[in-house]
């Protein structure tokens, strides 16, 4: 292309891959969907970089693309323990659970992580499925990096700091990593070991925030948690610790057990959280310093955390008894995901554990 021609379209460029598979014989090795796929792809980033405001899109390097869409199936490609793809055939999976009677598979997309392959099947099926209303006993959360997180009820959970546990490892392996010659294959070899602990990290850090969630619908029926952007605020001088504890991500995923669930879940503003007193509501000013308030209008004293998710739970009960929050939501669940299975495609010798 000359420097001056227009960007070409989706749809020229979708044309254009028959003529592409004459010259390049490889593509043809590829299933043509995914091929297309990989197209809308690039169209939809730079769509994102023009008219949303994204950076520009990336140039994807040896060993950058790590994902195929397969986007639809005539048939369940779901085989017992297999799973079948074109081109490819069937290959044994670790099925982690069957898919359930009445729903249909829509698409399956491939990921490779650290050296293992996953499948993410989304499945499709025609339910109504109601959201959860308010009901039943409440609960305040508040997080934060003394402690990851302390409920109205008095419950205080010590942040686990998965990453600086495994620093040291890390820092190891990234140092040997960095002696190494590019592209080699004992380059290759570290590059595996330095993301296999990273997705072990991961991993760890998902499977603690799904349990904390399960136990906080374990207590109550309502959980209210503060509306923050830990984006903003990860990019501050504790940001590395910001983005160890994964606020983000526990938030999404408390929100998405809590509709699994059938219990109510909402957002509060937060702001002078920590500066109110639960019980009288006077401003009680304190500094980060100080772990304890104590209010001197009515002697209420407390722990500071669980006074602020006190103070959450107030404002999530202030917030549902307003006037208009009446009726009932339906959610239609018409593409639920589910990872169904982990893939071993022959890209590693040594099985990685789970």
């Amino acid at each position: 292309m000359a420097a001056d021609s227009p960007f070409p379209s989706e749809v020229k460029q979708l044309n254009a891959l028959p003529n592409a598979k004459k010259v390049f014989p490889r593509l043809g090795e590829v299933p043509s969907q995914v091929l297309q796929q990989a197209i809308k792809q690039l169209h939809r980033a730079w769509d994102g970089f023009q008219k949303i405001g994204h950076g520009f899109p990336r140039f994807k390097k040896f060993g950058q693309f790590k994902s195929l869409l397969f986007p639809q199936f005539k048939e369940n490609p779901v085989v017992g323990l297999n799973i079948k793809l074109p081109k490819l055939g069937l290959i044994p999976i670790n099925l982690h659970r069957p898919i359930p009677n009445g729903f249909v598979v829509k698409q399956v997309r491939i990921i490779n992580k650290a050296d293992v392959w996953y499948a993410d099947i989304n499945i499709q099926c025609d339910v109504n499925v109601p959201n959860p209303m308010p009901h039943g006993h409440p609960i305040g959360v508040d997080v934060g990096l003394y402690k990851f997180l302390a409920t109205s009820d008095g419950v205080l959970v010590k942040s686990p700091k998965f990453l600086k546990v495994m620093q040291s490892k890390l820092k190891l392996l990234q140092r040997r990593l960095s002696r190494k010659k590019k592209r080699s294959k004992n380059y290759e070899k570290q590059r595996i070991k330095v993301a296999r602990l990273h997705h072990r990290i991961d991993k760890t850090r998902k499977d603690f925030h799904f349990k904390q969630a399960h136990a906080l619908c374990d207590a109550g029926d309502m959980v209210f948690m503060e509306d923050l952007d830990y984006r903003t605020l990860a990019k501050g001088m504790l940001g590395k610790q910001m983005l160890d504890a994964g606020f983000g991500q526990f938030r999404a995923i408390t929100k998405y057990v809590c509709w699994k669930r059938g219990k109510f879940f909402d957002e509060v503003n937060a702001r002078g959280t920590s500066q109110e007193c639960p019980e009288c509501g006077a401003e009680v000013r304190k500094d980060l310093s100080v772990r304890v308030h104590h209010c001197a209008s009515c002697n209420y004293t407390t722990d500071r955390d669980v006074a602020s998710g006190q103070i959450i739970r107030n404002r999530g009960i202030e917030l549902i008894s307003t006037a208009g929050h009446v009726g009932i939501q339906n959610a239609y669940a018409d593409g639920l995901l589910f990872g169904l299975g982990k893939l071993n495609l022959g890209q590693s010798r040594k099985p990685a554990r789970e």
